[in-house]
């Protein structure tokens, strides 16, 4: 969690758990409703002109008081009339409003915005002190936790997130709030368990599904140490990265298991090597239920000590030939990682499935996933269930609708990404040494009645995300917004409450909740200074978020989008100097729009196998400065293209 002390409106952070792209709640409203926030000139984000922190403008002078003017006026040749020998002198001029002043502008971006280390949340490895073993005292209505913002009077606890009356027994109520007086709290909440409910932290699975259709024998050049050229196939080269993967598998976790999982025009599955394989074919390749049974129930007793050998005899057996039944293979091998929360499933192909469940080859390509085989989307989601990864990797060159399958990476908390012959044996090495930090993952973000979080799809102040499967340096982030006819109520409050819950389970199969509670001072936008807010949220959430618009096919919202956040990113250079990470953002932005860009430009709205990798590296985007050495940091270099044809590269 943030720890924050505010100085004019600045923050000095100590800790990236939880941040907000500005120190204070700005209270401006969408008039756009939930779900659209406005780009135009409605969203008053006023930036004022360049001065002290704390400088007000001076009091207006008094007014010079004059005598009271006559109710009429004497005809000029009356003799009383008698003329001024001095004209009377007038007030000086009202300094003019804020926002009239030169060079003042409107932010069209919505600085609303928080950000969650969710992967650095779900370790409590280094939160220790923290543990109760109390169940939080809920809200009947919002279900919000008391905390150390909640008052009691006569055992009654006014929720400060939807006012509701709830009735608190007082032992339990001072059990929960403790002496954490103050305006944050942090509470980790720990069931009492047994030791039966322990799993081994090593007993999970690695599922390699290959893929050994025709299109594998492809070859490539490769230059050799001699410097004589020699050429590889994708079949030799994905042999060779399964041997150097399962090497080290064998020295780092020899407790491991592992198992292998063919696909061509039928699905062979291997195990740990030491079985019979069993083969799908024909019919049994549209049967859901069916293939499904057949990998939950095929046993793997055995870990890699034992089976390396084995393993290593199937791979290099390994012949390409035959069609591409990605479908079915993909089900098989997450219905064997099922039975172990917290496997991976490593799934490498070089085209699109055209045979089976999830064939792509008479599906519609008419916007980006805005179609994908409902195949798809149901297997993430059983993935998502039972705690599998899937990480899916293609080869360069090729085009295997990625955005399609790469929906099974996405919705698990794998990895996208495309390969080269060179590259195949780095990337699945990388992928199965990461390791799970929690299963079943679940945020809950409360703030005050009057609230809302635009994009989503309930219109009110509480926003649930089912997150899934966890993995070092995953972060995510929300916006909100501010109804109008609470902002009056809010500014007068000068504070505003927001809390986090965080529900998920630890890798030796521990369910804990964690309760972030925090109280932020609101302000109106004017009092808000561009060159103070907190970029490097803002840039992260954008590219999330217009990722996100991307694959939804809405396309046009997510163009608006990037060019608030890149107006704004303008106005900040002019206060103070763009850092190093700050350029970074600002080349995912023009990244993004190239590949915007070229969905409305060309004929037929689809994303190629480039752009699609570089779309759902956008979705998992974190923060440079805090993710320096974390995969999930996004680098993209954008090529010199013509107008009409993005090439983006993932560094």
């Amino acid at each position: 969690m943030k720890c924050f002390q505010f100085e004019q409106h600045r923050c000095t952070q100590t800790a990236a758990k939880m941040e907000f792209a500005c120190s204070h709640v700005v209270c401006n409203w969408s008039p756009d409703g939930p779900g659209v926030f406005p780009m135009g000139p409605e969203y008053d984000n006023i930036v004022p002109v360049k001065r002290q922190a704390d400088e007000v403008p001076p009091p207006l002078p008094p007014r010079r008081l004059r005598k009271p003017r006559p109710t009429s006026l004497p005809l000029y040749n009356s003799p009383s009339f008698e003329p001024q020998s001095a004209p009377i002198s007038l007030p000086p001029p009202v300094p003019p409003r804020l926002d009239k002043l030169e060079g003042v502008t409107r932010l069209k971006a919505n600085v609303n915005v928080v950000s969650l280390s969710v992967g650095k949340l779900v370790d409590i490895s280094q939160d220790s002190g923290m543990e109760t073993f109390q169940r939080p005292v809920i809200c009947g209505k919002c279900s919000a936790a008391l905390s150390c913002l909640s008052s009691l009077q006569k055992n009654v606890w006014r929720c400060e997130f939807c006012g509701y009356e709830n009735s608190v027994d007082e032992s339990l109520a001072a059990l929960c709030i403790g002496q954490r007086a103050g305006v944050r709290s942090d509470d980790l909440y720990l069931p009492r368990q047994s030791e039966d409910d322990y799993q081994n932290l090593e007993d999970t699975l690695v599922v390699f599904c290959v893929d050994t259709s025709g299109s594998m024998s492809v070859t490539t050049e490769v230059p050799s140490s001699n410097g004589s050229v020699t050429y590889v196939s994708r079949l030799e080269g994905m042999q060779d990265a399964l041997y150097r993967a399962l090497f080290t598998i064998k020295q780092r976790s020899p407790h491991r298991r592992v198992a292998l999982v063919t696909f061509n025009d039928e699905v062979v599955i291997y195990g740990d090597g030491t079985s019979a394989p069993i083969t799908l074919r024909d019919w049994a390749l549209v049967d859901y239920d069916h293939i499904w049974e057949k990998g939950v129930t095929y046993h793997i007793p055995h870990c890699i000590a034992e089976t390396y050998n084995h393993l290593v005899q199937r791979v290099k057996e390994l012949r390409e030939h035959g069609a591409t039944c990605l479908g079915p293979a993909a089900l098989a091998s997450v219905a064997m990682a099922s039975r172990y929360p917290g496997s991976k499933v490593i799934l490498c192909t070089d085209g699109k499935a055209n045979i089976g469940l999830g064939e792509m080859e008479q599906a519609p390509s008419l916007t980006p996933s805005a179609f994908t085989p409902y195949f798809y989307t149901q297997l993430a989601l059983d993935a998502v269930q039972k705690g599998v990864i899937i990480s899916v990797m293609t080869f360069e060159g090729t085009d295997c609708r990625l955005a399609d399958i790469g929906k099974l990476a996405d919705d698990t908390g794998g990895r996208v990404n495309i390969v080269s012959i060179g590259t195949v044996a780095r990337e699945i090495q990388s992928v199965s040494e990461d390791n799970v930090l929690a299963t079943g993952v679940k945020a809950t973000l409360l703030a005050s009645d009057g609230v809302y979080f635009p994009y989503e799809d309930e219109n009110n102040h509480k926003l649930v995300r089912e997150i899934g499967n966890v993995t070092k340096g995953l972060e995510i982030t929300f916006q909100f917004a501010v109804k109008p006819d609470f902002m009056e109520v809010f500014l007068q409050k000068g504070t505003l409450p927001f809390q986090l819950q965080l529900s998920f389970k630890t890798r030796d199969q521990h369910r804990i909740t964690r309760i972030i509670t925090e109280q932020r001072p609101a302000t109106t936008c004017s009092r808000i200074f561009a060159g103070r807010l907190n970029m490097a949220v803002l840039d992260v959430h954008c590219a999330q978020l217009c990722a996100s618009l991307t694959m939804e096919g809405k396309v046009q919202e997510a163009q608006k989008q990037l060019k608030a956040q890149q107006d704004l990113l303008q106005q900040v250079s002019r206060w103070r100097p763009i850092q190093k990470e700050e350029s970074i953002y600002g080349n995912w932005m023009e990244t993004m729009t190239t590949i915007c860009e070229d969905i409305t430009t060309e004929s037929q709205l689809t994303l190629s196998d480039e752009a699609a990798k570089v779309v759902y590296q956008m979705k998992r985007a974190s923060s440079v400065r805090n993710n320096n050495n974390s995969s999930n940091t996004v680098n993209v270099q954008k090529k010199t293209t013509k107008k009409k044809k993005a090439v983006m590269e993932a560094v």
